[in-house]
């Protein structure tokens, strides 16, 4: 028997299968899927079976395989092909696809660390020779007492003493069994169920649980879309089948996975990055193993090996962070639907504000269009102003409108609560010098450095470089730095000096770094610990708080002015959803969004509430300017540590493109990248748009391999990027 080994070495030049001979004592054993340990030159290394047969074609000798390394962890067929579907979209190696389908825990490497966790129980071994022992030592009572609790049950080694233990193995009367356990278990015995309304149950009902079909759940904020979610899995698990729900960040884990847990006590994994490797460990075994029917977590829980899936929800379906950055750039949506095919199950696209390109192609037919208009119970949608910033910057308001000072007054008066929305972390934006000029920037990128006044250190937002903060000017040495910008940190302390008695609690990356965090702050300020809630954007979705009546945008530009073409449909997304916050209970919600642009056409249907006329307007946008969802967009970024040699590698790849694709094909560019230096290589960017071209996946692995042989400079190619 002969296998094809892909092995661990994530290089372009050894993209391709290796065959190895199975050893007799392997036969019946090995299966497609299993990581197995490989000879390979002079190494020895970790790979994957893709492929086993009984004969060989190759002329030169082969090298056994030396061992299985895991015999539990298999990856099965879908996850296999889901694999090779990974690579073909994305052009990405075929280990780096497995790699990232597995948690860091399982990854094809030496694990040096055992995971593995345990519960050891001690047995009686022979009832009569333990009744033997009771009669020759009546005077050992606690042995006695151990022993005859032993007839009735095993007990857990914990309970009994270390000396009993000895003298009991001693006298052969006792054995020892360990049983392997979770680190995460939600036992729940009291399950929640709640009613639908008419509404709810007419988009239940819409959707055949048996046939492969894409829908897209166009719901409002607070409309209730979660509940139905838990309906149709409740229907999926009776039918005896598996499901999927994905929310964007792991914030919203937190609230999500609670409410799942209510509804399925402990038949609910959870995976994301802010578990631990063991727990991720665990909770992979769990859904490996079967014991669990339902997975709740953020992207990559898109590929968790779940048997008989039945159904794929992804909530928030908009958010950017279901689009990987990193190799392989590759959308959980589009794992979702493949998946779907594959099992032919339904996959539900749910959002308050969805992605162009997905009600697009609900208004096209492709996806099946599922409307909630309504709020559950008596709760309405909150009341939006825009406040026009030019004019309080005139009374002197830099950061706080007094419309907005007023009303967080007003709700600390009525014990209510408040969100504040600032989508930009730490104290200061940048520092410079007044004297002479002098802006801290990041040696390895080509941004400013932004300051967080509780380290007292300068970071860059990209590389992670760090630095601490000088008193003096590094340049000039005088004593006059100033601070400019405004962060999450600064008006924390802004908001504090305004309200002295105020309880505030900030959310964002700084402040969510420690594992359990996300969830401590969520409870916290759900409990009412906490008067005021500000964070950047992961405050902005998914989560409810009755109790909320206010929230706040402080700059509503942030978002709006970034020189991408989809930084309106990201803006109207953002504050919609975090507007959505208020009022979701029986106390009216009021939002304020402080702008410099109180005209602007996003804005105002923001505060309309009227997604439908900002998407036409945003659709006749995108049509004049061939963007998504009418032209399809590669996005090629050429990456080296020399200026010169990058640009000239470029432009060769333009011709390269320009000569090979298709007449009516756009290759834009060279152009600088929007981060032109990033972790000290120089990025340029090439542009392609295009509706339909049979010669771009030939040309682009061909150019990928091209590039293979140039030493200067690499190739990153990105289809269908969120961001140019």
């Amino acid at each position: 028997m002969y296998a094809n080994v892909i092995i661990e070495y994530p290089v372009k030049s050894l993209n391709k299968m290796f065959i190895y001979k199975v050893p007799e004592e392997l036969q019946g054993v090995i299966q497609v899927g299993m990581k197995v340990y490989v000879p390979f030159g002079v190494k020895e290394v970790f790979g994957f079976v893709m492929e086993l047969k009984d004969t060989n074609d190759t002329d030169y000798e082969l090298k056994d395989i030396i061992r299985i390394d895991n015999s539990e962890l298999v990856l099965n067929k879908e996850l296999v092909d889901i694999g090779k579907y990974l690579s073909s979209i994305t052009l990405c190696n075929l280990i780096t696809a497995y790699q990232t389908m597995l948690p860091s825990s399982l990854k094809i490497k030496e694990q040096k660390h055992n995971y593995n966790i345990y519960d050891e129980y001690v047995l009686l071994k022979d009832i009569n020779k333990a009744n033997d022992y009771i009669k020759k030592y009546p005077n050992r009572k606690k042995q006695i007492e151990i022993i005859n609790r032993l007839k009735e049950n095993k007990l857990n080694k914990k309970e009994i003493s270390s000396n009993i233990l000895k003298s009991l193995k001693e006298e052969d009367l006792i054995d020892f069994e360990k049983v392997s356990k979770y680190r995460i278990n939600k036992d729940n015995n009291k399950i929640v169920k709640k009613e639908l309304t008419a509404e709810q149950n007419k988009v239940y009902n819409s959707v055949a649980l048996e046939k492969y079909a894409t829908y897209l759940l166009y719901g409002i904020t607070g409309s209730g879309k979660t509940e139905i979610y838990i309906k149709w899995i409740e229907k999926v698990i009776n039918a005896g089948k598996t499901a999927i729900m994905l929310v964007p960040e792991i914030g919203l884990t937190t609230q999500i996975a609670n409410r799942f847990y209510e509804a399925f006590g402990s038949d609910v994994a959870i995976f994301h990055s802010s578990l631990s490797e063991g727990e991720k460990y665990d909770e992979y075994l769990k859904i490996l193993r079967g014991d669990v029917h339902v997975v709740v977590g953020t992207r990559s829980a898109i590929f968790v090996p779940l048997k008989n899936l039945g159904i794929i929800i992804i909530d928030e379906e908009d958010s950017s962070s279901y689009k990987q950055d990193n190799n392989p750039r590759y959308h959980a949506r589009d794992i979702a639907i493949y998946r779907g095919k594959y099992n032919n199950i339904p996959v539900i696209l749910g959002s308050a504000t969805p992605s162009l390109e997905s009600k697009a192609r609900a208004d096209k037919g492709v996806y099946k269009l599922l409307k909630l208009t309504k709020r559950i119970g008596n709760a309405q949608l909150p009341k939006i102003y825009l406040v026009d910033m030019e004019a309080e910057m005139k009374k002197r308001n830099t950061i706080f409108s007094d419309l907005l000072k007023d009303k967080i007054a007003e709700k600390l008066a009525k014990q209510e609560q408040i969100i504040l929305l600032l989508n930009r972390r730490g104290f200061a934006t940048f520092i410079t010098c007044s004297n002479c000029g002098y802006t801290y920037k990041c040696p390895n990128c080509d941004i400013t450095l932004t300051y967080h006044k509780t380290t007292n250190n300068l970071i860059c937002h990209y590389c992670g470089y760090q630095k601490r903060r000088d008193e003096l000017c590094p340049n000039c040495h005088e004593k006059s730095l100033n601070y400019y910008g405004l962060g999450t940190e600064k008006l924390e302390e802004t908001i504090k000096n305004l309200f002295p008695d105020i309880r505030v609690v900030r959310m964002d990356q700084d402040t969510t770094r420690n594992k359990g965090k996300h969830e401590e702050i969520i409870n916290a300020f759900k409990e009412h610990k906490y008067d005021l809630l500000l964070g950047t954007q992961m405050i902005s979705k998914g989560l409810d708080f009755p109790k909320v009546s206010l929230v706040g945008v402080i700059n509503a530009d942030t978002t709006l002015n970034l020189p991408d073409y989809r930084s309106t449909e990201n803006t109207y997304s953002l504050l919609s959803q975090v507007a959505g916050r208020a009022g979701r209970s029986e106390i009216p919600g009021e939002v304020i969004i402080q702008t410099f642009n109180p005209d602007n056409f996003c804005l105002n249907c923001v505060k309309e509430n009227n997604y439908d006329k900002f998407y036409i307007q945003e659709m006749n946008f995108r049509k004049n300017l061939r963007y998504p969802p009418y032209y399809f967009m590669v996005g090629i970024k050429i990456i080296g540590k020399d200026y010169e040699k990058t640009l000239a590698n470029a432009k060769k790849a333009k011709y390269y493109l320009t000569k090979n694709l298709n007449k009516d094909t756009l290759v834009l560019g060279p152009t600088t990248a929007a981060i032109l230096k990033f972790n000290n290589e120089y990025r340029m960017q090439i542009i392609i748009k295009y509706k339909f071209d049979d010669k771009l996946m030939p040309t682009l692995k061909e150019l990928d391999n091209i590039f293979i042989n140039i030493k200067d400079s690499y190739l990153e190619i990105d289809f269908n990027p969120l961001r140019i």
